[in-house]
């Protein structure tokens, strides 16, 4: 830069040497000299007002001036045991500089205040004559000749700040001046303690300070700069000197990035004392111009790693020459600071790196600490090295409070690592770097040498130009005389004249390696802030490859060095930056994961490395979060090496899959952080749906024959389903099998894996132990090597390595939990052709111990967390058996399920162990865990009696409840009047209602259908509980269908033909006893009944007259009524054909059947239970309801409209590149903006849900006023002509549910705002139930019931049956009963979740989340009361890579709970599977925010507390007779 002018370096050595010859008293014997100078100055400086009043000097000639200034020169050469007088000579100086100042001292001669800058100028060469060393002092006497340095400097420093009068001429003195001492104290090898080594510090910030005043007030020439130039390069044995640089040249980059890139460019932020380094005169082009010209001061910074360059000033010649045992100059104990100086001046590199792209951090102030430079006494002075680990700790620590003494006897420093001064954020998402940074290719103009030198330091190819420069050497003479300035320009080629086997042991070239590891850190850094589309020299990225590959050599001892520990930290983004050719790093990148993750402890290179270990894992993980997809992305594509250019080392993208696997799966084995485990669970299901995707899709028909031939070879995989992390084996493998991956066999790894199956059928797998051991099996099994041949392999290994790892050592940890729960109902619901039963099936059963162990945990560890874990286990069982129904088939799966069912309901097993006797359930307690368990549990109860096997319904999907309602059944019955005049009153006047259990309401109509043609009694059942709405029609038969079909309707079948001829009648008399009955002789019983005689004696013959008169009458009546008879038309001659009765049509319905099935049963109270005696009436069977009120209809239709399933909402937008505003977002959903879309953006919309019209849809719709409706309004059913992307609601949506959830995607329009916030529709959204002063059990509450029920306490949840249960039934559990009549918090409002589809990545930075919520209204939210605000929204951000794969970034709350796996933030997808992981993510994003949020109720829950406020509103107090009587009316 300066190589067309002369240096001044001549000039500085004359002024060094001359300033010791200007006096006369030099021609005179020292003893004369020395008593000249005492008289002399001692009388000069009683005139100054130290020790009395100043007075004004009696110097008032020139000549007199000179001459006392020619002794004083003297006085300041004198040895230092003359130390008070050179203490006057200097007080003198130091007083007559006030010449230059605005306001001269008193004392101050005459001719100096008229000339001040020719003798200043004189004064400042005299002062040379104080610093020059002394040989042979004692220490006590270089502290005094320090202490006057240190006065000379800050008055020639002070002098500088204030002085209006120094001219050009003055400035290049003391500039050179500065430079001068700079030379002769720093020049020389360090000595500990001399002269030099205390003022070191000191003299070097005046250096800079002063020369940046002189930027501002006389710009030093070019000459002038090529003299510091020079000068600093003979200084760079000193630490002080690269401490110094980074100070000057942070504080000139803060103020370049103010006036560079504005006020909105963070700040860089220095140490206060370094803030004011700049003069506040300095203009911006001037600051442009000093930062320059310093930041080259030093030239190029690898030169420290070469002590021969270092060593070759004159004055380590003279070392070596006059070593009393011979040594080379590069062996002087001093330069073992060589290492840690270059780590510190790449650390400055580094530093200003990190401001250029906006990552201020605090931690900068480390790297230019002289805390104590001002301070100054007689006994302590600043030392060099006070900053040696200044910016190690990445903390944002303050500067180091005591400066500390580098040794030069023992070994290097502990040079610290830098892989901390970048910390990295919550979610491995890295610092954010500025907006308006710099491109890269800009930082690399300026920085790109230095570091890319530094990063080959040590490696391969700088070891082969050093053999080279070796070589070229011994061909051209030696020349070991060289001039010193001339030699040392050449900064940055190294000299191989000296053997380097001749270096110290601290000196060799593995010391560092802390410096190369900062310097290669940088490089990723400013790589990793490439923007989208943005390019960057070819050249750049060739050369930073070369020296990635160079870093991630792997020794032989698999340690983890510096190098590469920096390396992994800093480059997450590496591979999702769309960076040309960065996958030629790939193999080298797995190979540094392969040490990092899989081993539990890292082997270190040196036990001195400090850096923090989760954050290197965190850091390696999120590189192989954006590297797992590329496989199956590239399939056969080859991997060229850098290097070689052979075939022979080539991979293919699909030979690393299985090395990348083993390392996913052994990273989770000893994973023990919290958030690293949940990144690794999330990548582990991308793996897994990533390759079930690929074999439907890729591999879909022609694949199936390879596919059948190796999944023999994994149905049994579980011999081997942990292999430890093995490349070189897997490597083996893979080399020995690479047959053709061409065509449709490239899920394959090779023809050689049918030799790895295991076979053993009748493998026992491990017992389920509680513990963090693996079992003796288990570790037999980390011998084999895991080849993925297809999904099943990963499926089959994942289930087994989560499950144990959950109930092993991640039950205590809720994230994790949940995260690991997450992942297991992922693989439930992949779809894999060769699923094996027992892998399910074994699955489940850990599920059931996680359960059965946290609840089994002491009260202590009950806890709000520990339930989450059991509520979201219970909905993964769920998921399991929805998925898999043919695991209820299995006896001992089912008894595991309802046993674990049945301990979620009550607390307690009926059989602890299987020969434990069972209690039955009126005989135990109802304890459950909590009531979130209980209901997680009935939840799960309901799926299994009412879903497993037949989700989905007729209905399809959209809807578990029959699409049957009173309206739509009444219309199909014949006394309806006509559909079009019918209304949901009418038709509920119909029916009767009844309340069972106070939860199911049960609507009975007692016509039969129109269809139906029986004169049976038909009845039909609307049943409302809990679960949804479910329709039946019910007959009573006599006999079943099969059997009475054939009827026989004839209207007369008429009767038999009688038969004319009548028997032969015998006349013969009556007997009424025996004929010998005479003969028998009679005993005293035969005459205990009296004869007629007998009584007529006894009683008298009127009675007996009488009677017999009434014989004769009654017989004479009898005989006129049957001659009456004969003579009758009814008579038996003349009477009518028997008919048969009129078939009934009239039943009582719904009496038989609430009578045949146990409805009708009273019981009394038992006074002696104190369960029933509470003063309530017994509990009935059946509760009637009134319905004449009119507002019963609209009671029920809120009911109809409480869905049984959670429902949530994603919000789609797509950003295009460069938008901020809302309005702009959302007008590129327009049908005109449609066409510049990218085209993966359709297609992953449709892979979200699946499109359905609003009109016919019964399930949610993204709007609460539409959905769960039968029939859309007339508006709705009107069809329009609708671009394929319009799914904003009014017409279509995207919608996707399973048996548990349902969940809308809508890509918002104008549309929305507009619908929205229209006052008219706000009745429709706004319609809720009140909760009316009769509801006495949430009678405080005076605010809406929002519906949803919301609002309600959930521990009131079950109130009612519990204070009138059964005796029969279970013992309730207790609740308090002060939480009845107090008003609860209000409920936590909806998240809202948004999946942005990005063009340009950075853009994320300028999403106008808060504009864009008045796009995204349910009508929800005038039900909480609450507005949902921008801080609580997630926003899953996808940005298209050039590769065709996808980015993800995720934004949401900083909640414990509210990061959801799948999908993590940084993955890159493949977007085969983007859709089903998009919509996995927002669901468990859901599902965590419920699980957190303490007053949310589950649907069920919510539907019984309806089911419970309709029976407080319209319940009949009927006795029993009224009820019997009601029974037997008939409905309007």
């Amino acid at each position: 830069m300066y190589s067309e002018w002369a240096s001044l370096s001549a000039q500085i050595t004359a002024n060094s040497c001359g300033a010791q010859c200007f006096s006369v008293l030099n021609k005179f014997p020292a003893s004369a000299g020395r008593e000249v100078v005492v008289s002399v100055v001692k009388q000069l400086g009683t005139n100054l007002g130290i020790t009395q009043n100043a007075e004004p000097s009696h110097l008032v000639k020139d000549e007199e001036v000179k001459w006392c200034m020619d002794v004083i020169c003297f006085g300041l050469s004198l040895p230092l045991q003359e130390h008070e007088t050179i203490k006057d000579c200097v007080n003198v100086y130091c007083e007559w500089l006030t010449a230059l100042h605005p306001q001269p001292r008193i004392s101050v001669p005459k001719p100096i205040c008229e000339d001040a800058n020719l003798y200043a100028r004189q004064i400042i060469n005299h002062f040379h004559n104080l610093f020059v060393p002394r040989q042979g002092e004692s220490a006590d006497t270089i502290k005094r000749q320090a202490v006057l340095c240190h006065r000379v400097l800050r008055t020639l420093q002070q002098t500088a700040q204030i002085s209006q009068l120094m001219d050009r001429q003055t400035w290049d003195t003391l500039l050179l001046f500065l430079l001068a001492i700079n030379e002769i104290l720093l020049a020389p090898p360090t000595v500990k303690d001399d002269v030099g080594d205390q003022l070191c510090e000191r003299v070097l910030s005046v250096l800079f300070e002063v020369w940046l005043l002189a930027c501002v007030r006389s710009f030093p020439s070019p000459s002038m700069w090529k003299t510091l130039q020079e000068s600093c390069a003979m200084w760079r044995h000193r630490v002080a000197l690269v401490d110094q640089w980074n100070r000057v040249n942070l504080a000139l980059t803060a103020r370049l990035l103010e006036f560079s890139y504005g006020p909105a460019f963070p700040q860089l932020k220095n140490a206060d004392e370094d803030g004011q380094l700049i003069p506040i005169g300095m203009s911006n082009d001037c600051v442009a111009q000093t930062w320059y010209r310093f930041l080259r001061m030093i030239g190029n910074p690898t030169a420290l790693c070469s002590p021969h360059i270092i060593s070759k000033s004159s004055h380590f010649v003279q070392w070596a020459l006059t070593h009393e045992k011979g040594a080379e100059t590069h062996q002087h104990p001093c330069l073992q600071q060589l290492p840690q100086i270059f780590l510190n001046a790449m650390k400055g590199i580094s530093s200003q790196v990190d401001a250029f792209l906006g990552l201020s951090k605090t931690s900068l102030i480390g790297l230019t600490g002289g805390g104590a430079r001002n301070a100054i006494s007689g006994s302590s002075t600043t030392t060099a090295g006070s900053t040696g680990t200044g910016s190690g700790s990445g903390e944002g620590s303050a500067p180091a409070p005591a400066p500390t003494t580098p040794t030069s006897t023992s070994g290097p420093p502990s040079a610290s690592s830098s892989i901390n001064s970048l910390p990295l954020t919550s979610m491995g998402a890295g610092v954010e770097l500025a907006v308006a940074r710099p491109k890269c290719n800009s930082i690399l103009h300026v920085f790109h040498e230095w570091l890319f030198e530094a990063a080959h330091i040590g490696g391969d190819t700088w070891r082969q130009n050093r053999k080279k420069q070796a070589c070229e050497a011994s061909k051209r003479p030696s020349s070991m005389i060289m001039e010193h300035r001339k030699g040392s320009i050449s900064l940055s080629q190294p000299n191989s004249l000296n053997d380097p086997q001749s270096l110290p042991p601290t000196l060799t070239i593995d010391k560092y390696e802390s410096g190369r590891a900062e310097a290669i850190g940088t490089l990723c850094k400013i790589f990793c802030a490439k923007k989208t589309g943005e390019e960057i020299l070819p050249v750049y990225l060739a050369r930073f490859y070369m020296a990635l590959q160079q870093c991630l050599k792997i020794t032989e001892s698999r340690e983890c060095d510096e190098t590469l520990a920096s390396i992994l930290l800093h480059s997450s983004d590496l591979f999702r930056l769309d960076l040309d050719g960065i996958n030629v790093l790939l193999p080298g990148f797995i190979a540094a994961l392969e040490i990092v993750l899989p081993d539990k402890d890292l082997k270190l290179k040196t036990q001195s490395m400090v850096f923090n270990r989760t954050e290197l894992r965190r850091s390696a993980i999120n590189i192989l979060l954006s590297i797992m997809v590329l496989p199956l992305h590239y399939q056969t594509l080859p991997i060229r090496d850098l290097t070689c250019e052979t075939s022979e080392k080539m991979f293919t993208f699909i030979q690393l899959k299985s090395r990348l696997m083993n390392i996913l799966m052994n990273a989770l084995q000893v994973e023990t952080d919290a958030q690293n485990t949940h990144m690794l669970l999330g990548g582990l299901l991308l793996c897994v749906q990533d390759a079930v995707t690929f074999e439907e899709t890729e591999l879909g028909g022609g694949g199936n024959a390879n596919l059948t031939h190796n999944s023999s070879a994994v149905q049994h995989h579980d011999a081997n389903l942990l292999s430890s992390a093995c490349s070189e084996r897997s490597a083996s493998l893979i080399s020995a099998g690479t047959a053709s991956l061409g065509g449709q066999t490239t899920a394959t790894m090779g023809a050689g894996s049918g030799s790895i199956r295991d076979t053993a059928s009748a493998h026992d797998y491990p017992s389920l132990t509680i513990s963090d051991d693996m079992s003796f099996e288990f570790g037999q099994e980390l011998e084999g090597v895991t080849t993925y041949d297809n999904a099943h392999a990963l499926f089959v290994r994942a289930t087994y390595l989560v499950c144990h790892r959950l109930i092993s050592s991640w039950k205590t940890d809720l994230n994790v939990s949940l995260a690991a729960l997450e992942l297991l109902s992922g693989l439930a619901r992949l779809h894999i052709r060769e699923t094996d039963a027992l892998e399910c099936k074994r699955a489940v059963k850990w599920i059931c111990d996680y359960i059965c162990y946290q609840c089994s945990r002491p009260p202590p560890a009950h806890s709000k967390d520990l339930h989450s874990t059991i509520v979201a286990a219970f909905q993964c069982t769920a998921a399991w058996l929805m998925q898999h129904p043919y695991l209820l088939q299995d006896k001992d799966c089912l008894q595991t399920v309802l046993e674990v069912v049945e301990l979620g309901i009550s607390g307690t097993k009926s059989q602890s162990k299987g020969t434990d006797i069972p209690k039955f359930k009126d005989e135990k307690e109802l304890k459950p865990a909590s009531m979130r368990v209980r209901d997680a549990a009935e939840n799960l109860l309901t799926i299994i009696l009412e879903q497993v096997g037949y989700f989905p319904s007729e209905c399809g999907p959209e809807s578990i409840s029959s699409l049957l309602d009173e309206l739509a059944l009444m219309k199909h019955c014949n006394s309806m009047v006509p559909a079009a005049a019918a209304s949901s009153e009418q038709a509920i006047a119909k029916f009767k209602y009844f309340v069972t259990e106070n939860s199911t309401i049960l609507a009975l109509l007692e016509e039969p259908l129109g269809n139906d043609q029986d004169p049976q009694p038909t009845v039909t059942l609307l049943i409302r509980g809990p679960f949804g709405r479910h329709a039946w029609t019910m007959q009573l038969r006599h006999l079943p269908r099969s059997k009475s079909g054939i009827k026989y309707h004839a209207v007369n079948p008429g009767r038999p033909i009688p038969m004319n001829d009548v028997t032969q009648r015998l006349d013969s008399e009556q007997k009424n006893f025996p004929d010998g009955v005479d003969k028998v002789q009679p005993c005293v019983a035969d005459y205990s009944i009296p004869t007629i005689e007998q009584m007529r004696e006894q009683y008298g013959t009127a009675g007996i007259r009488e009677l017999e008169s009434m014989l004769e009458n009654q017989s004479i009546h009898e005989k006129l009524a049957w001659a009456e008879a004969d003579t009758s038309a009814d008579s038996l001659s003349h009477a009518q054909e028997c008919v048969p009765p009129a078939v009934c049509h009239e039943f009582h319905a719904a009496r038989l059947f609430l009578s045949h099935f146990g409805f009708l049963g009273f019981e009394t109270r038992n006074p002696q239970n104190p369960a029933e005696a509470l003063g309530n009436p017994p509990q009935r069977p059946l509760i009637v309801l009134d319905t004449k009120s009119t507002a019963f209809a609209a009671d029920l239709d809120r009911l109809d409209k409480l869905s049984a399933r959670t429902h949530d909402s994603v919000y789609v937008f797509y950003m295009k590149s460069g938008q901020t505003s809302a309005q702009q977002i959302i007008a590129n959903m327009a049908e005109e903006q449609s066409a510049g879309h990218d085209p993966h953006f359709a297609s992953m919309l449709q892979t979200l849900g699946w499109p359905v019209q609003v009109s016919e849809h019964s399930g949610w719709t993204g709007f609460a006023h539409n959905s769960w409706s039968l029939k859309g309004t007339p508006e709705e059913q009107l069809k329009s002509t609708a671009h394929e992307l319009n799914y904003n609601g009014s017409q279509r949506v995207l919608y996707w549910a399973d048996v548990s959830s349902e969940i809308a995607f809508v890509v918002p329009t104008t549309w929305n705002l507009r619908y929205n916030s229209d006052p008219s529709d706000s009745g429709s959204i706004s319609s809720t139930d009140q909760i009316g002063s009769s509801n006495v059990w949430a009678r405080g509450e005076g605010d809406s019931a929002a519906g949803l029920a919301k609002s309600k306490s959930r521990n009131l949840s079950l109130e009612l049956d519990t204070n009138r249960r059964d005796a029969k039934e279970p013992v309730p559990p207790t609740r308090r009963k002060g939480n009845v009549t107090k008003p609860t918090l209000l409920a936590q409002a909806p998240a809202k979740i948004f999946l942005v589809w990005l063009e340009s990545y950075e853009d994320y930075l300028n999403f106008p989340l808060e504009d864009l919520l008045a796009y995204t209204r349910t009508g929800e939210e005038l039900h909480t009361q609450q507005l949902p605000r921008a801080s609580d929204c997630h926003v899953i951000f996808v940005h298209s890579l050039l590769s065709g794969l996808l980015r993800v970034k995720l934004q949401g709350p900083p909640g414990r709970m509210s990061f959801a796996t799948p999908l993590v933030d940084g993955m890159v997808l493949s977007r085969r599977v983007v859709g089903n992981l998009v919509r996995q993510t927002a669901l468990n994003i859901s599902r965590r925010r419920r699980l957190d949020n303490d007053n949310y109720q589950p649907p069920h829950v919510r539907r019984r507390l309806k089911v419970q406020d309709i029976v407080q509103k319209y319940k009949m107090d009927l006795s029993e007779a009224e009820l019997l009587a009601h029974l037997f009316q008939r409905a309007i």
